[in-house]
């Protein structure tokens, strides 16, 4: 009699899935990063341009004064009270509303509301202060288009995030009303690089490193005082902020930039929320994966709650 074997294929376990998704993660964000930042900039609009389309989503450009925008809106009745305003990243020295759309496309979509993007002065063109003050610009546009500081919620991911905290305190200087709240995706808190995870993170994060790090805090804030809350928000006084939600991965270098920005907001008494999702990567929301669904799903859920 004929004996057949029949060989049993066990399961990939989770944690060697997850290292081969952040090896390839590596090996596009090393097609897409180049020296010539020019190049590099386009790169990342041909990624925006192609995760970011979607026959559900409606976008509309715009000009602010002399800067490009965008509008993304979901192609359905939808939410109009309220808008998210949203800072895209990229070191300050790349990125776009196109880039962004992997971001605000999916934010639209999760929120069902209207997404306002901008595409504020680059580094090292245009150093600090240039994106703060296009930030101002995109702020006073939804004021005049008849908004409340009230119905905006800012969001940003990265050096986004960095440009969503830096607007807060820019408005709390003037003694303005402040956004309903915040929502920040991997921020970029720290240019003096502090954390732990700076070095603890160095060899897991398939995203960033020092060098990258090094070369946009040059661009960005050239013999400037890395201190200052305008360019290091950790360093700020949060007295008085909005409810704020963070998003981290736990293979980051930035994860301390998300952890002690939570914990200073934590003793301003600020209501700060902050989820670390398990083998995720810098700003891996922009991934098509369902983690990064998931979490935008979490964004949603405090962005209703704060707007009941």
């Amino acid at each position: 009699m004929a004996v057949t074997t029949k060989k049993l294929l066990s399961k990939a376990s989770p944690e060697s899935v997850n290292q081969s998704m952040m090896t390839l993660i590596r090996k596009v964000h090393g097609m897409i990063e180049n020296p010539d930042i020019e190049k590099h900039r386009h790169s990342q609009d041909q990624v925006g341009a192609l995760l970011g389309n979607s026959k559900d989503i409606l976008l509309k450009g715009i000009k602010i004064q002399d800067m490009d925008g965008e509008w993304v809106s979901v192609n359905r009745a939808h939410m109009k009270k309220y808008v998210i305003l949203y800072c895209h990243g990229g070191g300050y020295s790349t990125g776009s509303h196109i880039y962004a759309r992997t971001l605000t496309t999916k934010l639209s979509a999760s929120t069902s509301m209207d997404v306002l993007s901008f595409d504020y002065r680059l580094a090292p063109e245009h150093p600090y202060p240039a994106a703060t003050e296009d930030a101002m610009k995109a702020w006073d546009y939804l004021m005049l288009l008849g908004y409340g500081a009230r119905d905006v919620i800012v969001a940003g991911d990265s050096a986004g995030g960095n440009l969503a905290l830096s607007l807060v305190f820019k408005l709390k200087e003037q003694q303005r009303l402040l956004p309903r709240g915040l929502v920040l995706m991997s921020p970029w808190t720290d240019l003096t690089s502090s954390g732990d995870s700076h070095r603890t993170k160095a060899e897991l994060d398939p995203v960033l490193d020092a060098d990258y790090l090094e070369r946009m805090i040059t661009n960005y804030a050239p013999e400037r005082d890395l201190e200052d809350p305008y360019i290091s928000p950790l360093f700020g006084d949060f007295e008085g902020f909005p409810p704020v939600y963070i998003q981290a991965g736990d293979n980051e270098v930035l994860l301390s930039d998300s952890e002690m920005l939570h914990q200073k907001m934590i003793q301003a008494n600020v209501s700060a929320k902050l989820d670390v999702f398990k083998g995720m990567w810098h700003v891996f929301q922009m991934s098509p994966l369902k983690t990064a669904y998931d979490a935008m799903e979490k964004n949603a859920e405090f962005i209703f709650d704060i707007c009941r």
